[in-house]
This record gives structure tokens, C-alpha cells and sequence, in this order.
């Protein structure tokens, strides 16, 4: 069996004949049908029902399937991984980093990597956390940084650290004691990570614990960003909830008062890649800076 015989297979499958097949592989019909007579002589087993203008593939064919595919896969990413072996000096690398990155002192990862791998080009994107998720699985980004929980299907995921969640507010009356949920439920909210709604992870968990306690939650108002969500609640239009990395931070406006959870809630930073995909050098790289990055900056925080 080889990896010539493995991708004609798979690309006659896909294209539905011999012939769409060798227009691909920028082959000839005969020798594609003959790649894929082999296998099935080497199997034992029959592949496709010829005859009729396009092919239909076997039970077998459709087992075989996901195996040929890894295999095929493997073979590319090697090939991939031994061109940008030469000390990462060349390549293309695509990343995904939770929407608010700086606030975790992230904002430097690129910095950091080009100046170390100048001639490596770099695509970091920087999106909601469900939506890394699913262009991880998709395979439009070879890796990246989420919180957690996510459609974790296709998926390999490393938890890294946890970032406690408080709830926000600048009213005159707002609470300094841990918040229960019916107080939360009953509070105006905005919300950020519109977009991506209730598929946000801190949005989830809040929402589910909510529904758990028999309470529904509704926000008055969903923005976009974190910073225009502060900006309402430093109005005193509406509260919020935020993580403790931001409410930590410097640029956080004064006047917000932040209190827990009476049952503590968690973000949890985890590094996420597709399952069984192996990882180019870049990507690799990338993702040791980032967990190195936030272990320092979970250890600098755990000491003070």
C-alpha cells in the first residue's frame, strides 16, 4: 500500500470519477484507475461500483475513509513540518487568541516571536472563544488560545490556567458583599462578545447556572467589546461581569466596584489544536510562548 494509492483513492472519492480525479492530481484516467485497482488488490476488497457516469463507493470505501485520510494527512504534515524545520525561517503560521489577549499580557506574543523568527510570516487572530474553537476544528487555524467550556468535538484541548469571573457594577447601590445568582438575574446587564452570544464560554456558564437555579437571564444591552461594556457600566447604565485580569488591570475605570461570586465562577485558558493534527514548528512555538507567558504571569499574580 502506498500514500500514491491512498490519494487517488480519496481524491476519486471525493471527485466521483477516475477522470475528475487525474484533472486534480494532474494525472492520467488510466493511471489513477490502476492506483486504485491495487489497493483493492491489496485489500481484498472492492472500492467503488464502476459503471454509470460517477462512481459509487462500497461499504468498505466509506470505512476506509478516515484511515487513508489520516494517513494522508501525516504524510503531509511531515513534509510540511521537515520544510520549516531549517530553524523556523520560513513558513506561514496561523494562531487564534481569545479576544481579550492584552489583558493577559499577551499583547506582545507576536513582538516577541517575529523578533525571534523574523522571516516567519504570522496570521494571529484574535476572535471569540467559540469561534477559535470551530476554525480550529475547521482547520483554518493550526492552534490557538480559548477559554473553556467549548464544542470541544475534533478537538484536543490542554486547560492552562483559571481566571476568576466577578460582576461589575457602579451604581450607588451596588452590592460589596459575593453576588448570588437571583441578584445577578434581577440586575440590568450588558453584555459583551455580541456576536458570538450565548455560545460565548463565560456567557454559557453563567447562563447555565443561572437556568440550574431556575433563573433566566436576559442583558438590557449586548455591545461587541468589553470596553464599551465598561463604559455603560461606568455611566451607571447597566452592570456587567468581567474577568479579574481585567478588573485588575490599569485601564479599568475607576468607580466600578467588583465583587465574587457567592459560588465562585472560572474562566479556564486552555490551549486547543485539531485532534491527531501534529503541529508545524511555528504553531508549536507559538503555543510554548503563550503557556509560558500566562504560567509567569499566573505565578506573578499568585505571589503578590
Amino acid at each position: 500500500m502506498t500514500i500514491a494509492q491512498l490519494r487517488a483513492f480519496l481524491t476519486a472519492l471525493e471527485r466521483g470519477s477516475f477522470t475528475a480525479a487525474a484533472v486534480h492530481l494532474d494525472s492520467t484516467q488510466a493511471s489513477v484507475s490502476e492506483l486504485v485497482a491495487r489497493l483493492e488488490r491489496e485489500l481484498g476488497v472492492r472500492l467503488f461500483q464502476r459503471g454509470g457516469r460517477r462512481l459509487v463507493p462500497t461499504d468498505s470505501a466509506l470505512a476506509l475513509r478516515p484511515h487513508a485520510e489520516r494517513a494522508v494527512g501525516a504524510i503531509h504534515h511531515g513534509v510540511q513540518a521537515m520544510r520549516a524545520l531549517t530553524a523556523l525561517e520560513s513558513g506561514t503560521c496561523t494562531f487564534g487568541v481569545l479576544r481579550n489577549a492584552a489583558y493577559y499580557d499577551l499583547s506582545d506574543l507576536l513582538q516577541r516571536f517575529h523578533k525571534r523568527h523574523p522571516g516567519v510570516r504570522v496570521r494571529l487572530v484574535g476572535i471569540n472563544s467559540a469561534l477559535v474553537a470551530r476554525s480550529i476544528a475547521a482547520g483554518e487555524v493550526e492552534a490557538g488560545l480559548l477559554v473553556l467550556p467549548v464544542d470541544d468535538e475534533g478537538l484536543s484541548i490542554t486547560p492552562l490556567v483559571r481566571d476568576e469571573v466577578v460582576f461589575a457594577s457602579a451604581r450607588a447601590d451596588a452590592p460589596t458583599h459575593p453576588v448570588t445568582m437571583s441578584e445577578v438575574a434581577a440586575a440590568k446587564l450588558v453584555l459583551y462578545d455580541a456576536y458570538a452570544g450565548w455560545d460565548d464560554p463565560t456567557r454559557r456558564q453563567l447562563r447555565e447556572r443561572a437556568s440550574a437555579q431556575g433563573f433566566v437571564l436576559e442583558p438590557a444591552i449586548e455591545v461587541e467589546n468589553v470596553e464599551t461594556a465598561l463604559g455603560l457600566v461606568s455611566s451607571g447604565t447597566a452592570d456587567t461581569i468581567v474577568a479579574r485580569s481585567i478588573a485588575d488591570s490599569p485601564a479599568f475605570p475607576p468607580g466600578i466596584r467588583v465583587v465574587p461570586f457567592t459560588e465562585p465562577l472560572y474562566d479556564t485558558i486552555a490551549l486547543a489544536k485539531r485532534e491527531g493534527a501534529e503541529l508545524s514548528p511555528a504553531a508549536g512555538r507559538l503555543a510554548d510562548m503563550a503557556r509560558d507567558m500566562l504560567h509567569a504571569r499566573a505565578g506573578r499574580t499568585a505571589g503578590e
